[in-house]
């Protein structure tokens, strides 16, 4: 049965986002600029506008600038972006020894890039000397699948009135299809990942991908930042649940409840008071009209101790709980940090660097490795804010 969950989320995500409307996405705030001139789309300051990105996420100096290859056959299938447009991924080859070990990574949401024609052309795979970056799979083949369907890969609707495709679940198909004829078919290692929507579709396609290659494939899910928590906001209701719970299974977007369920070996990896749920969804201005999260919501350094007892209790506890059935299977992996922080695979500062968060003097990229390679069972759950002095330079952007 669980099997099939992917496929009634993908109906239930296209029929919700018909109902959100463009306005949800703020494409409005892109599209009525009437900028549509590609160099500027692509500038680091238009970037810096739209997704408050600082210049130190974006291509530098030695950088490995990987170019976009669109998938010219999705059209055919029905595999295309909200506007109708072809899906495309961002690919580098494996050599050496890694040569038939794939990271496939499923893209967050950045709101430019549901149109492919906002799609950077060329993308930034980090700076060299690339071991340091990619660390265990410095040397795999990379593919990163563009995000463009707005529905976590999961989408097979249409709003015919706005002229708009939810076609996630093919595009997720019709790229998969694409990398196979390039050699991911005859992998003998594959880790498939994402964060944020990126991380709730690893999870929702985890065991679909595992089912692509023989038993004798070793086969892995990441998931960052990927667990939508069902959690009480601050006013005491529950906003997300209200604004989805009449248009779609709550386990589409709450995958706690799927994740004890799937078998391929899964690693969970959170912030414990994830910044993007903070301010998107526990303390929303909608729920906060007198503004007394307005400062906590930006700034965990800045709560007050009556807003840090919610927090642990109404968010952390909850998200520890989530996760309390993988903690006895040892083909699983865990790593939730105290950090006010989201998507960390996807930083450098986070995932791999002299000053990373830190739990039990284990960097994530170490974790990740350990767990992916068989060299630790990992299992690392971190003490409640502040206690992590390794969490306290993070700036969430």
């Amino acid at each position: 049965m669980e099997r099939f969950m992917g496929f009634w989320c993908a109906i239930l995500f296209g029929l919700l986002f018909s109902k959100w409307g463009v306005e949800s996405f703020e494409l409005d705030e892109v599209l009525t600029e009437n900028r549509t001139d590609v160099s500027f789309l692509e500038s680091m300051s238009y970037l810096e506008s739209m997704y408050g990105e600082s210049a130190a996420n974006l291509p530098q100096k030695n950088a490995l600038m990987v170019g976009l290859t669109l998938v010219h056959g999705a059209a055919a299938k029905g595999a295309v972006c909200l506007d109708g447009s072809l899906p495309g991924y961002h690919f580098d080859r494996g050599f050496g020894s890694g040569a038939n070990s794939w990271l496939v990574n499923l893209e967050l949401m950045k709101i430019i890039l549901l149109y492919s024609c906002f799609m950077l052309r060329m993308l930034s795979y980090g700076k060299s000397p690339i071991k340091l970056v990619y660390f265990d799979f410095y040397n795999w083949n990379r593919v990163k699948i563009r995000y463009c369907d707005g529905a976590s890969f999961a989408g097979d609707g249409e709003d015919k009135a706005a002229g708009l495709q939810f076609r996630g679940q093919r595009i997720w198909q019709a790229a998969i299809e694409d990398l196979m004829s390039k050699g991911l078919r005859n992998a003998n290692q594959a880790l498939l990942s994402g964060c944020s929507a990126g991380g709730l579709a690893t999870i929702l396609h985890c065991d679909e991908f595992r089912e692509l290659f023989p038993r004798s494939t070793k086969v892995k899910c990441l998931s960052d930042a990927g667990l939508f928590l069902d959690a009480t906001d601050v006013s005491g209701g529950r906003e997300l649940r209200n604004f989805y719970g009449g248009v779609v299974s709550l386990q589409c977007f709450f995958p706690q409840n799927l994740i004890s369920n799937i078998k391929t070996p899964l690693f969970i990896l959170n912030a414990a008071y994830d910044a993007w749920q903070v301010q998107q969804s526990l303390a929303l201005p909608s729920v906060d009209p007198r503004g007394d999260w307005r400062f906590c919501r930006k700034n965990i350094d800045r709560c007050s101790p009556s807003q840090i007892q919610f927090l642990q209790g109404g968010f952390r506890n909850h998200m520890v709980n989530a996760v309390k059935g993988l903690e006895a299977s040892r083909q699983s992996g865990l790593f939730i940090n105290s950090c006010f922080a989201h998507c960390q695979s996807e930083r450098q500062d986070t995932w791999f660097a002299s000053n990373s968060p830190v739990i039990g003097k284990k960097a994530i990229a170490t974790a990740v490795g350990d767990w992916y390679f068989d060299r630790a069972n990992i299992k690392e759950i971190d003490c409640p804010y502040p206690c992590d002095k390794t969490c306290h330079n993070l700036v969430f952007r």
